[in-house]
């Protein structure tokens, strides 16, 4: 039976190493439609790190704010990306 061009490149992106690191960088452009625009106005996703997400906050209010929802924002990331790449976020 034929795989689908889809199987193919997931299979070769899993063997190349280069999957996770193709999931994390969607987890960053996934930011706003995960947290929504009022929280993405005042934050910035910088970059993955071993599944450490790093998010950059507009103030020290924010940051404590979103320690409060960071449960809910590593369970609604992993979710879009269908797979549990985000192990954590640190708020900076």
């Amino acid at each position: 039976m034929a795989q689908s061009l889809k199987d193919v490149l997931d299979s070769f992106l899993d063997k190349a190493g280069l999957a996770t690191g193709i999931s994390q960088q969607q987890a960053l452009q996934n930011w706003e439609e995960v947290v929504g625009s009022t929280i993405a106005k005042n934050t910035t996703p910088e970059k993955v790190e071993h599944g450490i997400l790093i998010v950059r906050t507009t103030t020290p209010s924010w940051r404590q704010e979103l320690l409060f929802k960071k449960s809910q924002i590593i369970d609604k990331i992993n979710a879009s990306l269908g797979k549990q790449t985000i192990k954590d976020i640190r708020f900076i």
